[in-house]
């Protein structure tokens, strides 16, 4: 008889008792492949990951809401604090905590939703709400300033101050969001006047902020060199001035366009930060590219060349900023080849400093001192180069510009037919333009070297005129138009201008000195000054 050898998972367990099937159990994988437990020890249960504690998902939140605030995405905001909301009942907790709420109210406010911000202001106050504190009705008034909402304003103010509502204490930071709410609008009789009302409260703290947020009302209205008699305020209160308040009034002398004065504070802030061995009261990048503004507009080579100096040996770090104030300041100076020595200069850093890249303002800046002269070459070179060597993106307003450079380039190097091709295009892209704007001027420049045969913007002849008659044919003298003396009172010349619509002014020497047209005439002052308007 033959022998069949069983295979081995068929053979009975050494341990097996009679009863047991002989037959295995399959093998676990798990088992084969795992390491051995040492006897003992029990295994470790598998832990689910612990949920983000609230506090954190709140920093979350708020941080969220502060990048949503500065893309001006209100809605977006308002859909994620809602979400948080519904979360937070799901889990049993209360409202958003202060925190959050106050950067969503401080976001209705930055996006110009001043009403949403005060209905959210309402809710937090109410008794299902989180609470308001004092960075909440800082928040609040200034939404009531930019809303124009000035006498709430004023009403919530004298609450808090007889703790009527709320428990704020009335303080400078309190009132500094509503006083510069009304510095931005203009309003210096208002601001004026609450810094008298609560003059008491700004005085306990002893800091400069209230007289800098003054100095920049003055130089936002018409009256900019009222910012001197701030700075004498705070002298006179025993106050020392800070780098931003020498920035400010500097910022007013330019204005003003009193430079002897910009560069008189310049020295006493230098000279003051010496003597008091003060380094933050040292000029800085802002004072310097102000000063630079000055002295362009006052066309100052010898001290624009004077301050580049300073600075390059100063221990300043030069932004892209201060390197355009420095190309902006010698152009204006005429000083073109150190205009291109400062770019060269920014082109050569740019490459390990990505910050230092010119943006395309800068290369207009160089465009038109070129245009002007006529060098056709350089201007079509920079045109080229702006598109791959700037940075940020390139404006519809800044490309139609460079083509009018290029156009005003070729007009100054007697390049006519290339000028006739660039007003070609100019006229295909736009719809219409100005012509008393810089395209305007050199079209009318292209059009007169063309002749009628030959112009671009096909000029409307009317039938009754002809080229060849002389002007007098059509036009009036001079005298006979009865022309008004400039210095002559408006009243008593009012029912002239019931007859005529426009009526030329002549000086004392009988020269015509401009036309006063009809709905110019609405004060009563001498015509000269009507003229000015």
């Amino acid at each position: 008889m033959m022998l069949i050898r069983q295979p081995r998972f068929l053979s009975p367990s050494p341990a097996a008792t009679p009863g047991e099937s002989r037959l295995r159990r399959p093998l676990d994988a798990s088992r084969i492949f795992s390491s051995p437990r040492p006897p003992g020890r029990r295994p470790r249960p598998r832990l689910a990951p612990a949920p983000a504690p609230a506090s954190t998902d709140l920093r979350r939140l708020t941080a969220r809401i502060v990048d949503l605030t500065r893309r001006r995405q209100l809605a977006q905001i308002m859909e994620e604090v809602e979400a948080a909301r519904r979360r937070a009942r799901w889990r049993g907790g209360g409202a958003l905590n202060i925190i959050v709420m106050n950067a969503v109210l401080e976001a209705c406010v930055c996006c110009g939703d001043v009403d949403r911000a005060l209905r959210l202001f309402e809710d937090m106050r109410g008794p299902r709400g989180c609470g308001v504190d004092d960075v909440s009705y800082g928040i609040f008034l200034k939404g009531l300033g930019i809303a124009r909402r000035i006498d709430e304003a004023f009403e919530v103010l004298e609450s808090i101050e007889k703790a009527t509502i709320g428990s704020p204490r009335l303080s400078p930071h309190l009132i500094c969001g509503f006083l510069n709410a009304l510095i931005e609008a203009g309003d210096m009789r208002r601001a004026n006047a609450l810094v008298a009302r609560f003059r008491k409260v700004f005085y306990e703290d002893h800091s400069v902020l209230l007289y800098n947020l003054l100095m920049k009302g003055y130089i936002r209205s018409n009256f900019p060199l009222g910012a001197l008699t701030v700075k004498d305020e705070i002298l006179r209160q025993g106050l020392k001035p800070d780098r931003l308040t020498y920035n400010t009034i500097i910022s007013a002398c330019v204005k003003s366009a009193d430079i002897n004065k910009a560069t008189q504070f310049l020295e006493d802030m230098k000279e003051e930060a010496n003597r008091d061995n003060n380094p933050a009261l040292l000029p800085d990048a802002v004072t310097y590219t102000t000063i630079l503004k000055g002295l362009g507009n006052s066309r100052d080579l010898y001290s624009v060349l004077k301050i580049v100096v300073e600075m390059k040996s100063s221990v300043l770090s030069l932004d892209r900023t201060a390197y355009t104030a420095m190309i902006d300041a010698l152009l204006a100076c005429g000083c073109i080849d150190g205009a291109l020595c400062i770019f060269g200069e920014i082109m050569k850093q740019a490459g390990d400093n990505k910050d230092l890249r010119p943006k395309p303002h800068l290369y207009l800046s160089i465009m038109r001192a070129f245009a002007s002269k006529g060098d056709f070459e350089m201007v079509n070179r920079l045109n080229k180069r702006m598109w791959p060597d700037t940075v940020g993106s390139i404006s519809r307003a800044a490309k139609e510009e460079a083509h009018e450079l290029l156009m005003e380039a070729a007009v100054n190097s007697n390049q006519l037919d290339l000028a006739r091709g660039l007003l070609r295009r100019i006229v295909n892209e736009k719809e219409c333009f100005s012509w008393t704007s810089r395209v305007g001027l050199v079209a009318v420049k292209v059009e007169s070297l063309s002749g009628f045969t030959n112009s671009l913007l096909r000029p409307h002849v009317f039938p009754q005129i002809l080229l060849n008659d002389p002007v007098e044919k059509y036009m009036i003298p001079f005298q006979e138009s009865r022309p008004l003396p400039s210095d002559l009172i408006l009243r008593k010349a009012v029912m002239r201008f019931m007859e005529d619509r426009a009526v030329p002014l002549v000086d004392d020497w009988g020269g015509c000195v401009g036309i006063v047209h009809r709905d110019d005439c609405n004060k009563v002052s001498c015509l000269q000054s009507v003229l000015a308007r």
